[in-house]
């Protein structure tokens, strides 16, 4: 039997995906914005790994750059 399924690969904007991890990092976790935002989790945990790579990325609402790593520290102690 032949597999007639066709992966498709979907690609995403430099936008949407700094927009992904801004919401991703100011979400309870990863997977509510995955899912909130329609795409896979992993997906989204490799943009904001690498967004943490990167060191900083723009807030959309400010044009301010911003450290991940210290929101990231910020958004674990409001969670808490």
């Amino acid at each position: 039997m032949v597999n007639n399924k066709v992966k498709t690969i979907r690609t995403y904007t430099p936008e949407f995906k700094r927009e992904a991890v801004q919401l991703a990092l100011n979400s309870p976790s990863v997977l509510s914005a995955a899912s909130d935002l329609g795409i896979p989790e992993g997906t989204l945990h490799t943009w904001v790994q690498k967004a943490k790579q990167a060191g900083e990325c723009v807030n959309p609402m400010t044009e301010k750059p911003v450290n991940l790593g210290e929101l990231i520290k910020e958004n674990k102690h409001l969670n808490m």
